[in-house]
Order: structure tokens, then sequence, then C-alpha cells
């Protein structure tokens, strides 16, 4: 256990970040399976072809997963790897 003020303060604050970082990766896993569980619905009906609502949620989704990525959560690149497979499952619908 830390033994000055400030180490517990340093201690604290990345328990909080954290839980904090937690909470944005269960988020953004939570799009991106939303996302996935759209796409195959869309593919999977008649006319096929990305509806309006589906392509509002690929831009929230890539907004979040480049939200994260600036902030340091995920990698850029795993951000970019991502956004790609979303944007070619998305061009193959």
């Amino acid at each position: 256990m830390a033994n000055h003020k400030s180490a517990v303060k340093a201690h604290r604050r990345s328990l909080e970040r954290r839980d904090r970082n937690r909470q944005y990766r269960s988020r953004m896993r939570r799009a991106l399976r939303s996302m996935r569980a759209a796409m195959d619905a869309v593919a999977t009906e008649d006319g096929g072809g990305a509806t309006d609502a589906l392509r509002e949620q690929f831009r929230s989704t890539v907004s979040l997963i480049d939200r994260l990525a600036g902030k340091g959560i995920i990698h850029v690149n795993t951000a970019s790897r991502y956004k790609a497979r979303l944007d070619k499952r998305l061009a193959g619908i």
C-alpha cells in the first residue's frame, strides 16, 4: 500500500480511470455487437441494401471508436481495424 499522500491519491485516481475505461470499452463492444446484428438482419432481408438507420448507427459507432482511440483507451490501429471491418461488412450488404 502507498505510504505518501500523493501516492494514495494517484492509486485512487488510477482505480477511477480503470473503471471509467472499462465502461467505455464495454460500451464500444455493445455498439459493435449491435451493429453487426443489425447488419446481419438487413442482409437476411429480401431487398438487402443498407438503410438510413443502419448508416446512422454506423456513423455513431465509428464516432465512438474514434473517441476511444483519441482518449488512448484503445490503440489507434485497433480502432482502424474495427472501422475497416465494419465498413467492409456494410459495403457487402
